[in-house]
């Protein structure tokens, strides 16, 4: 396999009215997941290798004038006075929304991948631009190049947001509405990039997932346009960056290239290869399979008979392969995969604490991102539940102010589902101890790219 075809693969098989003050400190360990084993193969090892945030007690400083509630539909009145703690901040990762497969199963019954799943629902228009992070023209756009250089079956290009996967998105965004808008008034009623800000990989399905979430979230209401922010290829944080670190390609070409070579996987590899008349030349993995089923699926298209009784093993191996490639017991491959995304998310918190972002009414930001993003945070806070997250999946990180003492906490959740997160003493977790929790695998861009461009000192692939 040449070099050209593993990145690609490596990128396809993979963000009040009173002036207060807010002081917390505390670090704990409890550990909560689905079985014994699995507490065993995530538990952190207690490495401290972060340089993304200063540990102790911090001071957050919030004057008058930082207009906590700037929405007109807001009001100085507490939108939840019966509950112990007060929302100040909303991040959002979420996958995009369903779409054609990347490639399909060579030597298997063809389905039609027509333009007509492409049209986008009327309700999902906005007024929308795309830039660099800057507010720039958009940067070209290598990994969507590679994708139009193909064409599937049908007329379509592989890899495109589909009127499922945009009505996938949209209802994401007005489940974001019913909590943030309708149940508890966080935000306005109305788009305003003062207080949103929206991010994405620089891929035509992630911008189109982003538009369509905003869409949902805001009913298509919107005072100005809506800047939708991508950077280059060699700079991406919201995926794991093959292109952009050599120590992480160096890493993980090997272990995508020994995934589909471990025994087990192998053999079964071998087995259904035979059931669906896969000729052994051809290179398929159990990703690449699952990728296609799971796109003819949701779209209600046929899936190859012999597929059926291989449904459940194809979902194991895929993820089996995925941990394989992530492997969070190799601390520097998961840091170099997620650490600067982790590092950004932190840095928003602690701004909104410290009272230093440049835009003080921003309340949300939504980053649109890939399953390949996803993942590995999951496996970071120690909470992935060995199931390939499912398009429009969110994690959504919550900054709280405890009403009564002031503390910061962060509540994580995962489609719509709180967790524990291991290191944490609660729920609600302290903001102090969740910086410990991720303090293994969170890492400044300055440390990530030292780490980068440091292969010569590589000595177990």
């Amino acid at each position: 396999m040449t070099a050209a075809i593993i990145d690609r693969l490596l990128v396809h098989h993979l963000h009040h009215l009173h002036h207060r003050q807010w002081v917390h400190q505390g670090v704990s360990v409890i550990i909560q997941l689905s079985s014994t084993a699995m507490r065993n193969l995530w538990t952190k090892a207690g490495v401290l290798g972060s340089v993304s945030v200063a540990f102790g007690s911090m001071l957050w400083s919030q004057k008058s004038t930082d207009s906590d509630h700037v929405a007109s539909s807001c009001t100085a009145t507490d939108p939840n006075p019966s509950s112990p703690y007060e929302l100040k901040l909303v991040q959002v990762l979420f996958r995009h929304g369903a779409r054609t497969p990347l490639k399909s199963i060579p030597n298997v019954m063809e389905v039609q991948w027509v333009p007509t799943l492409l049209e986008p629902p009327a309700h999902t228009h906005i007024n929308y631009v795309v830039t660099d992070l800057h507010g720039g023209p958009r940067p070209s756009a290598p990994v969507e190049d590679s994708y139009r250089k193909n064409l599937l079956t049908g007329g379509t290009f592989p890899g495109q947001l589909t009127t499922v996967g945009m009505q996938q998105l949209y209802e994401l965004g007005t489940r974001l509405r019913r909590k943030y808008i309708e149940e508890t008034p966080f935000l306005g009623s109305t788009f305003s990039p003062a207080e949103v800000y929206v991010r994405s990989t620089n891929i035509v399905r992630t911008i189109e997932s982003a538009k369509c979430l905003v869409a949902g979230l805001f009913q298509q209401k919107q005072k100005e346009i809506v800047h939708i922010l991508t950077t280059e290829a060699e700079s991406e944080i919201l995926y794991p960056n093959y292109h952009g670190c050599k120590l992480l390609k160096l890493l993980g070409s090997h272990r995508w290239a020994e995934s589909s070579t471990l025994p087990d996987i192998a053999v079964d590899l071998q087995s259904i290869q035979s059931a669906l008349g896969i000729a052994a030349h051809q290179h398929v993995d159990f990703i690449l399979i699952r990728d296609d089923m799971v796109a003819r699926e949701t779209h209600g298209l046929p899936c190859p008979p012999g597929l059926d009784t291989w449904r459940n093993k194809v979902e194991q191996r895929a993820v089996d392969m995925i941990c394989h490639v992530y492997e969070p017991s190799k601390r520097e491959n998961l840091q170099l995969c997620v650490g600067p995304l982790l590092h950004t998310l932190l840095s928003n918190l602690d701004e909104k604490v410290q009272g230093t972002s440049s835009e003080p009414n921003r309340k949300l930001f939504l980053y649109s991102a890939h399953d390949t993003t996803l993942i590995p945070c999951l496996m970071a806070l120690g909470v992935f539940d060995m199931k390939w997250p499912p398009y429009a999946a969110d994690i959504t990180l919550e900054l709280h102010q405890h009403r009564q003492t002031n503390e910061a906490f962060v509540k994580v959740s995962y489609i719509d589902q709180d967790l524990l997160i291991p290191g944490c003493s609660g729920v609600y977790c302290p903001l102090q101890e969740f910086k410990e929790a991720l303090s293994a695998f969170s890492m400044s861009s300055e440390l990530y790219q030292s780490l980068c461009n440091s292969t010569g000192s590589l000595t177990e692939p």
